[in-house]
């Protein structure tokens, strides 16, 4: 009997609240798109800054990785034919090895026969070439990473603006609620911006260590290649 008369006790207090008073959560979805026309013209450039720097990493990542690809026993290959002085075998095989790799050792392979010095500044100037083919458009995602946070924030002082405005051009009589509203509505760019920055920061280090990685390698190869042509005949 206790705890039914207790349970009913509850009920009745709920059904008195007032709908209006329980609290309402939002998504960051909704806490977005909710902001106002306003809003959504800054949030709508922002989506596009996203897609943009999805896109790139994306393209990158698949490129850096077709980069990445090369055969294990590519560089003994490659000294077997020179060892042998089959150079026109050993630039055949560099041909079949589509990759910033065997490009460096093709150019080199290019220049036997030239001093040693200017075999490696020939593989320098075409490692040159190969970093800035790998790290095409990387600088668009720093450049996003960086704007989007200050696209949002430019997005929240307009809005504050506004929403002081509305207060100055009302003699100081505006509500609350419409001041709330303008905030809340500011408010939405900065958290539309900080999470495209994010993303596009993230993706950016990503791309950029992967691109290290290939970096060094390109850089092994060189330095066993050009070992190689030390060799005593």
């Amino acid at each position: 009997m206790l705890t039914t008369f207790i349970q009913e006790g509850v009920d009745e207090n709920l059904q008195e609240l007032d709908p209006e008073s329980v609290e309402k959560t939002l998504s960051v979805f909704e806490l977005i798109m909710n902001g106002g026309p306003g809003a959504m013209i800054i949030i709508a450039i922002l989506f596009v800054l996203l897609f943009v720097a999805v896109y790139i990493y994306f393209e990158r990542i698949f490129a850096i990785k077709a980069a990445s690809k090369i055969d294990k026993n590519f560089m003994n290959q490659i000294r077997e034919q020179v060892a042998s002085g089959n150079l026109q075998g050993a630039k055949i095989l560099c041909a079949q090895n589509n990759s910033p790799v065997a490009r460096l050792t093709a150019k080199g392979i290019s220049r036997i026969g030239n001093p040693l010095e200017d075999i490696n500044t020939a593989i320098e100037n075409a490692g040159r070439l190969e970093v800035y083919k790998l790290e095409k458009n990387v600088s668009v995602l720093a450049t996003i990473s960086g704007a989007a946070p200050m696209i949002g924030f430019l997005g929240t002082v307009i809005g504050m603006v506004l929403a002081f405005h509305q207060l100055a051009t009302s003699s100081g009589q505006a509500e609350m609620g419409q001041l709330a509203e303008g905030i809340y509505t500011a408010m939405t760019t900065t958290v539309a911006g900080l999470i495209v920055g994010i993303i596009a920061y993230m993706a950016y280090n990503h791309v950029v260590v992967r691109t290290d990685k290939v970096v060094h390698s390109m850089e092994a190869s060189a330095v066993e290649f050009l070992d190689l042509l030390n060799e005593p005949s």
